[in-house]
C-alpha cells in the first residue's frame, strides 16, 4: 500500500480514466409489431433489469417485427436479453404470426454487439451469447443458434443460412435433420415460441429504400438480389425485395458500414433502379445509426472533400468538455483497422503513463520525514512530471494528425509536371512534420525516463518498483517514438534534411536507455532478494 502524500493535481493525460463497467449494446428482434400491449410488455421486462438503459423501440406493423435496442453492463447484459425472451415466449405464438420479414421464432435474433469506447470486446459479446444461448435453452426449452462471430461452424455464421425455411420449415427439420441440431436447448421446435438465433457481431445497420407503389416488388427483389454481397453485389449487404404497406421496399442490413457505407449503399440502390425505369422515393432507418455514418453520407452528398470527425462542433465540443475519448476508447481505436491512431501515438501514450507514474513516485515522497533531504527535488520533480504528461498526451493526438497529412500529400495529382511538382514538395514536408512530432514524442519520453530514475533512486522506496515501471514505459516511448523518426526519414527522397532528425532520435535512445537501466538497478537494490 502506498502511503498518502503530496500530488499535483492537473491531467496528466487528455485520455479520461477507464469507465467502472463495460457496457455492450444488445438489440433482439421480436416477431411481433402490431400488438402495443405486447410490445410494451417485452420492453418493459428488459428495462426493469438494473443497469440497462433502452435506446430505441421500432416497431414495423408489416415486418410484424419489433426491434429493441438497448445497452447494458456486461454483468447485467445476459439477464436484460433473457427477461426480454422469455417475455416474448409467453406472448407471441408463431402458429399465429405472418409478416414480410423472414423469421424462426418468438425472439426471432438477439445479437450482442461490442462498445469498445466503453470497455467491451467482442470476445465480451460471444461469452455472452454463449451463456444466454445455454440458460433460454435450459430454461424456456427454445432451441438456440449461435450465429456471426459466435458460430460454432461456418454454416451458422450467416443468419440467412439459419433461418433458411423459417418456422414452419424448421418445424418439420427439427428433430429428423442431424444438420439442424441446434447449439443450446432441445432437438424439437417450441411449439409456440419456435427456436431463437443468438450471437456476437460488429455494428449493423438496418436500412430500407423504397421504390414507389407495390407493382414494383419485382423490380425490388431484383435491386436486392443485384446489391446484396450473396449475390455478387456490395459484400457487407444483406438484401431483401418486399411489399411492405403498400410500397415496394428493399430492405437491407449494413453489416460493416466502415466497408459499405451508407452512401454506397444507397446509390447502389439507386443505380440499380434505374435500371428498371424505377426512382427511389424515400428511405428510413430502423433503429439507431453510428453519427458517423450519416456525416458520412452528408458529406459525400454534397461532395465535401475531406471530411472529418474533427470539422463537427459537437465533437469539439464533446472532446473539451469530456477530456477526450475515454482510455478504452483509445484501445478500441488503435485495435480498429484504421492505420491511426498507431504506433506514434501509442508511444506517446506510454510516456504519459510513464510520466503519471514519476508524479505519483514523487507525490509519495513529499512531506515525508525520512526524505526530507529531497522535498524540494520532489515537489519539483512532480511539477515536471505533469508538465511532460500534458505534453505528451497531447502528442498522441498532433501524431494521428502528422500521419493524416502524409496521407493527403501522397493522394494529390500526380499530372501535369506541375502538379507533380507541388505533390513531390508536399510529401517532402509532411513526412518531414511527420518525423519531427514523434521527435518531440522522443525528447519527452527521454525526460521522463530520466526523471523516472531519480525518483527511483531518491524517492520513496515504499514505490520504487513504480518507478522502475515508469522508466520501462518511458524507455518503450522513446524507441516506439524513434521508430517513428526513421520510418519518415527513410521515406524522404532527399534524406539531407531528415538526417539530423534520425540521429537525433537514435541519441534520444541512448539517453532513455541509460536511465531506464538506472531505475532498474534501484528497483533491485531495493528488492534485495
Amino acid at each position: 500500500m502506498h502511503a498518502a502524500g503530496f500530488k499535483v493535481r492537473s491531467p496528466q493525460l487528455t485520455l479520461n480514466p477507464a469507465p467502472k463497467m463495460k457496457l455492450v449494446e444488445c438489440v433482439p428482434n421480436f416477431s411481433e409489431g402490431r400488438r402495443p400491449d405486447v410490445i410494451a410488455a417485452i420492453r418493459d421486462a428488459i428495462a426493469h433489469v438494473e443497469g440497462v438503459t433502452i435506446l430505441d423501440v421500432s416497431s414495423d406493423p408489416s415486418h410484424n417485427r419489433t426491434v429493441v435496442t438497448f445497452v447494458a453492463p456486461v454483468a447485467q447484459a445476459v439477464d436484460a436479453a433473457y427477461a426480454g425472451i422469455a417475455e416474448a415466449a409467453r406472448r407471441i405464438d408463431l402458429r399465429e404470426h405472418r409478416g414480410e420479414h423472414p423469421r424462426i421464432g418468438a425472439t426471432d435474433v438477439c445479437p450482442f454487439v461490442p462498445l469498445g469506447a466503453w470497455g467491451s470486446t467482442m470476445e465480451d459479446c460471444i461469452a455472452l451469447a454463449r451463456t444466454l444461448g445455454e440458460r433460454v435453452g435450459r430454461e424456456l426449452q427454445i432451441p438456440v443458434y449461435l450465429y456471426e462471430r459466435a458460430a460454432t461452424r461456418p454454416d451458422r455464421e450467416n443468419l440467412a443460412d439459419i433461418r433458411r425455411g423459417e418456422f414452419e420449415g424448421l418445424r418439420t427439420e427439427l428433430g429428423t435433420n442431424p444438420n439442424r441440431v441446434p447449439d443450446f436447448g432441445p432437438d424439437a421446435i417450441h411449439e409456440s415460441a419456435g427456436a431463437t438465433v443468438i450471437g456476437a457481431r460488429p455494428f449493423l445497420v438496418a436500412y430500407n429504400v423504397y421504390l414507389g407503389p407495390a407493382s414494383n416488388v419485382p423490380v425490388a427483389k431484383e435491386v436486392a438480389k443485384a446489391v446484396r454481397g450473396s449475390s455478387g453485389g456490395l459484400r457487407y449487404v444483406k438484401a431483401l425485395g418486399l411489399e411492405v404497406d403498400g410500397q415496394a421496399q428493399v430492405s437491407m442490413n449494413l453489416v460493416d458500414t466502415e466497408k459499405t457505407p451508407l452512401h454506397r449503399a444507397y446509390e447502389a440502390v439507386r443505380s440499380e433502379a434505374a435500371a428498371h425505369g424505377v426512382t427511389p422515393t424515400w428511405s428510413e432507418l430502423v433503429g439507431l445509426v453510428p453519427e458517423r455514418a450519416l456525416m458520412e453520407a452528408g458529406a459525400r452528398h454534397v461532395q465535401l472533400r475531406g471530411f472529418g470527425p474533427s470539422m463537427l462542433l459537437e465533437q469539439q465540443v464533446r472532446d473539451a468538455v469530456q477530456g477526450g475519448a475515454s482510455l478504452s476508447g483509445f484501445v478500441a481505436d488503435v485495435a480498429s483497422a484504421s492505420p491511426t491512431p498507431g504506433g506514434g501515438s501509442v508511444a506517446a501514450h506510454a510516456g504519459a503513463l510513464g510520466a503519471a507514474l514519476a508524479q505519483m513516485v514523487a507525490g509519495l515522497t513529499v512531506g515525508k520525514k525520512k526524505y526530507a533531504a529531497v522535498d524540494a527535488e520532489m515537489r519539483e520533480a512532480a511539477l515536471r512530471a505533469a508538465d511532460l504528461g500534458n505534453r505528451l498526451a497531447a502528442l498522441v493526438a498532433r501524431d494521428a494528425h502528422a500521419y493524416e497529412q502524409v496521407s493527403a500529400a501522397y493522394r494529390l495529382p500526380k499530372e501535369p509536371a506541375d502538379a507533380a511538382d507541388a505533390r513531390a514538395r508536399a510529401i517532402h514536408e509532411a513526412l518531414l512534420g511527420a518525423a519531427a512530432v514523434p521527435l518531440e514524442t522522443a525528447r519527452a519520453a527521454a525526460d521522463v525516463a530520466e526523471l523516472a530514475a531519480a525518483v527511483a533512486e531518491r524517492g520513496n522506496s515504499n514505490a520504487v518498483t513504480d518507478a522502475g515501471v515508469a522508466a520501462m514505459l518511458a524507455e518503450a516511448a522513446c524507441r516506439g517514438a524513434a521508430y517513428n523518426v526513421r520510418v519518415n526519414v527513410v521515406a524522404l527522397e532527399d534524406r539531407t534534411d531528415g538526417a539530423p532528425l534520425a540521429a537525433e532520435a537514435r541519441a534520444l535512445v541512448e539517453r532513455a536507455a541509460r536511465a531506464a537501466q538506472a531505475a532498474q538497478a534501484a528497483v533491485e537494490r531495493t528488492l534485495g532478494d
